[in-house]
């Protein structure tokens, strides 16, 4: 007999709201939007998890799993606000990360100045030991350096560590004795060894990953457990998983230990949510769009599969410019994310324009029109001034926004200060922010070598369906997809994706001189690794996959392209299939290869993922249905043309597969509306998914 369904849950906390998914069978769900409370993320948490329980039956002790994705690690770093910590290092190299890259982010800027590093000098402490690159013990580790540190530790008022010490990716024995040294004489002390948490060569990036992670651990842990806590008390017993910036997810003990591999953890939600759909549809060239309350995330998404990288910038300081915040070596997948969402401030700037964000109303106070003592224009006001809102039906007519307030923030801030009505305040709004993200997508596909035009849209998050019209005929995409739930998108993405660890080892190899005996070492330490977290996690009767990758330059170059490698690859003719994939993926970044270069095999990685969760079924048949008749119409202003016109208003819970809409039209539900306007048609897929086709397209 089979076992009957348990119910799962998902939780993404973002910077405006707090979304909760319950799926309480295969393909059915209900789902909440609640104010993220910042001082206690773990209230708007359980708020919601109790709404959905008590709304939908459920009995808590029923839930199957919980999976979880936050923004506080982020947060933490970008505001400055995570714990008191010391790093320590080889003697004579504490200045490294401040040192950094030896570079001016910004050459024409005489007053530039750098972001202070985390760790202050004073805090920046040293031992006496040396490693060489080759992992060969040049002076043994002194121990008696390591324990002069306590007394400094504990007088500072210390709450986590991180040890870096020179070459710890090649023999990390010293760091794990540095580690154990202060443990025993400081059990309470929160300790981050870079060996650990960043196996890779390039000393810089892996002691700001190991600093960020020491910075943001006592936070998040200390958050991660309160909620463990939370859920326990009102009978909510089952595992809880959090979502990786990688898109696999991994256990809540992991993640108290590794925090920073939680920095985008929202994003990759969006982004497994929109990889699923891209199979489903059979579509191989997609960008996914995400617009919460705080940012927007692009996302290009190519054969089914996100694009991922190892390195990050958070908490960029100077005009968000490349260089000015913190690189991070961990494992993510590869986006674009501006200060544009549903909560960013407009105004005008210092030469007369209109400016949009990257400053958020967050949820505290709101935009103006909540009515929760926001005064300054944001998104959402314009958005409700132009007509894409409708005021009955926001947030399912749980709450009813004020258009008053928001015209009157629009008028005070940017219509009275140019001369323009409120009208055209709030068009200038959203067309500054629309060109904005259109203008992130253009460089984010030049930076990766693609093409725009001919892509799918895929729009998710609470403001995205709102504006993904307007920004696709900036970009000349003429189809879009809006999935069921697409309010809540990053949360129903977290339920699609499979358990996954990704090992990673730093072996500097000439191509022309590889070891298969090192390679298949290498290979099998990684594997173990990965396939022990997984197995620990998921039953034993659970297919596990395995994908590695590896990082290849030419010799002498200082940044590397990644290839895939394919499986059994010891096995095979090393030197060619390397060769061969190096070279392709050389010409698609650069045109053309360098004949009589070395090339050398830099890192190797292996992810080792359970299965992902099967897509759900289809809700009918997609024949073509009539159009129910509309609820009621409203005024929207066409921003193609600024013209005004009568949209008619449907809820989507009422559209059934097959329907066919014509633009102007405005489809609402609870977490979010979606905008058909003048020269789009929407039809309704077997799938629940909205279609947005530009007629021209569709001809």
């Amino acid at each position: 007999m089979k076992s009957p369904y348990a119910p799962r849950l998902a939780v993404d906390i973002g910077g405006t709201f707090t979304d909760v998914v319950l799926e309480t069978a295969p393909g059915e769900f209900l789902s909440g939007k609640y104010l993220t409370t910042h001082a206690a993320p773990e209230q708007a948490v359980m708020t919601g998890v109790s709404d959905l329980l008590q709304r939908s039956g459920t009995p808590a002790e029923a839930v199957g799993v919980m999976v979880h994705g936050t923004t506080l690690a982020t947060n933490a770093l970008i505001e400055r606000k995570g714990a008191k910590i010391a790093l320590i290092t080889t003697r004579g190299f504490r200045d490294s990360l401040e040192i950094a890259f030896e570079h001016r982010f910004e050459v024409s800027d005489l007053y530039m100045v750098r972001p202070e590093p985390l760790v202050p000098r004073n805090l920046r402490l040293e031992v006496t030991e040396r490693m060489a690159a080759d992992g060969s013990v040049l002076l043994d580790l002194d121990d008696a350096s390591v324990a002069a540190l306590v007394p400094v530790l504990r007088e500072n008022g210390i709450e986590a560590v991180a040890v870096c010490l020179l070459h710890s990716y090649a023999n990390p024995a010293h760091e794990a004795r540095v580690g154990a040294i202060l443990r025993a004489a400081m059990p309470e002390l929160r300790i981050t060894l870079s060996a650990r948490i960043c196996p890779e060569m390039r000393e810089y990036e892996r002691g700001s990953t190991a600093c960020a992670n020491a910075y943001v651990q006592p936070v998040m842990e200390g958050y991660l457990r309160r909620l463990e806590s939370s859920l326990r008390q009102i009978g909510v017993g089952c595992q809880v998983m959090l979502m990786m910036s990688s898109g696999g997810l991994t256990s809540l003990d992991i993640a108290c230990e590794q925090p920073i591999k939680l920095v985008e953890s929202g994003p990759a939600g969006g982004a497994v949510l929109a990889s699923q759909i891209a199979r489903e549809l059979g579509l191989d060239k997609v960008i996914a769009f995400d617009m919460g309350g705080t940012t927007a995330k692009l996302v290009l998404i190519d054969d089914g599969a996100p694009q991922r990288s190892r390195h990050l910038e958070v908490a960029r300081a100077y005009r968000f410019l490349r260089g000015s915040g913190m690189p991070l070596r961990v494992p993510v997948i590869d986006l674009v994310e501006i200060g544009a969402g549903g909560g960013s401030l407009g105004g005008v700037d210092a030469l007369g324009g209109v400016s949009v964000g990257p400053e958020s109303a967050g949820s505290e106070p709101g935009p103006a029109c909540y009515g929760r003592g926001g005064l300054r224009p944001a998104v959402t006001d314009a958005d409700l001034v132009v007509g894409k809102i409708d005021p009955e039906g926001f947030a399912g007519g749980s709450f009813r926004p004020d258009v008053a307030l928001a015209e009157a923030a629009l008028s005070g801030h940017i219509g009275d200060r140019l001369g323009m009505d409120v009208r055209g305040a709030a068009v200038a709004m959203i067309e500054v922010v629309d060109e904005n993200m259109a203008n992130a997508a253009r460089v984010h596909a030049t930076d990766n070598g693609v093409e725009l035009e001919g892509r799918t849209m895929i729009a998710f998050g609470g403001a995205a369906p709102m504006h993904a019209a307007r920004i696709a005929q900036k970009l000349r995409i003429d189809r879009i997809v809006i999935p069921r739930g697409a309010g809540v998108g990053s949360a129903h993405g977290f339920l699609m994706a499979p358990v996954a660890y990704e090992a990673v080892r730093t072996r500097l190899m000439l191509l022309g001189g590889i070891d298969r005996g090192a390679l298949s070492a290498v290979l099998d330490e990684m594997r173990d690794e990965a396939s022990g977290f997984v197995r620990s996690v998921l039953p034993a009767d659970q297919p596990l996959t395995e994908e590695a990758m590896l990082y290849v330059r030419y010799r002498g170059q200082g940044h590397e392209v990644q290839i895939a490698l394919p499986q059994g690859l010891p096995e095979m003719d090393i030197q060619a299939e390397i060769r061969s994939r190096f070279e392709a993926e050389y010409v698609r970044h650069f045109g053309r290869i360098i004949p009589g270069m070395d090339i050398e095999c830099l890192t190797w990685t292996l992810t080792v993922s359970g299965p992902r969760h099967p897509a759900a079924p289809a809700l009918g048949d997609a024949a073509a249905q009539p159009a129910p008749s509309a609820l009621r119409s409203h005024k929207v202003i066409d921003l193609a043309t600024i013209q005004e016109l009568t949209a008619e208003i449907h809820s989507r819970p009422d559209l059934a597969p097959g329907t066919m809409l014509q633009g102007p039209v405005l489809i609402t539900e609870a977490e979010t509306n979606t905008t058909v306007p003048r020269g789009f048609a929407a039809r309704i897929d077997a799938r629940g998914n909205i279609i947005l086709t530009a007629e021209e397209a569709a001809q």
